[in-house]
């Protein structure tokens, strides 16, 4: 049986994955607007990520919205399909990121403290927790969720301005958010398994989560977790080289 979704949560994803792709889209024109290489270039680049991202995000809502990731009390799932939605796009990322130089170079053209401060839309995770308070989804997955997306979205404008104002400090800041980020993430995910239909189903085993895995809310964990994931890791890249320049500056 698929579970109801609230009417309000159908209405703040309306908004809030628009929001979120325009932010994604932003960062990669914005990149390729300061990579170093010809127009062409740059802007076939840019072309190529954007229709990659889109394309991304209709499979997410198709898959999404055909119930393929959904589980239930009275069908369970032998094997977490969702993981599938979550590792594969990671994966595509780190290997075009690998392979292409001129990936590489468009994202590393993008200023440090816009990719933090695209995290912002972490804050939207506090609808877990107005789920929780409205009693539609369990506290050992809503709280740590709910209250590390919205700390960790707060701290990104923050911390965005301290990297925007080069503040000393910075980028230990930086270091320490993104750390943060990441642990919020993979709690997330552990705490969803666990509290889900299915062979890890350990927790709240009298109310299990099941709104997770059903449209639209499966598109955070197919869509929003993994791009999050994508901006930690080229933070935390972007982060080490800076420290490898300052280390060789000081040799030198």
């Amino acid at each position: 049986m698929t579970p109801q979704i609230p009417e309000y949560v159908l209405s703040l994803e309306s908004i809030l994955r628009p929001f979120v792709m325009t932010i994604a889209l932003g960062l990669i024109w914005l990149g390729a607007a300061r990579m170093p290489a010809s127009a062409k270039s740059r802007y076939t680049t840019a072309g190529v990520l954007s229709a990659v991202l889109l394309g991304w995000e209709a499979i997410a809502q198709y898959l999404g919205a055909a119930n393929t990731y959904l589980a239930t009390i009275e069908n369970p799932p032998a094997v977490p399909t969702i993981l599938f939605g979550l590792l594969i796009p990671l994966a595509v990322a780190a290997i075009a990121l690998w392979r292409s130089e001129s990936i590489a170079r468009l994202v590393s053209a993008i200023p440090l403290h816009w990719l933090v401060a695209a995290q912002v839309y972490r804050v939207a995770g506090g609808i877990f927790l107005v789920l929780w308070a409205d009693g539609r989804m369990p506290w050992q997955f809503a709280l740590p969720a709910g209250i590390g997306d919205v700390a960790t979205g707060i701290v990104a404008v923050v911390v965005a301005a301290q990297l925007g104002q080069n503040a000393i400090g910075a980028h230990r800041a930086t270091y320490v958010w993104c750390l943060f980020g990441i642990a919020d993430l993979v709690v997330a995910i552990a705490m969803g398994a666990m509290t889900s239909p299915g062979r890890v189903h350990l927790l709240a085993l009298a109310a299990p989560n099941l709104l997770v895995t059903a449209y639209p809310l499966v598109m955070v964990p197919t869509l929003a977790v993994p791009l999050a994931l994508m901006l930690h890791g080229l933070v935390l890249l972007r982060l080490q080289r800076a420290a490898a320049s300052t280390r060789q500056l000081a040799a030198a």
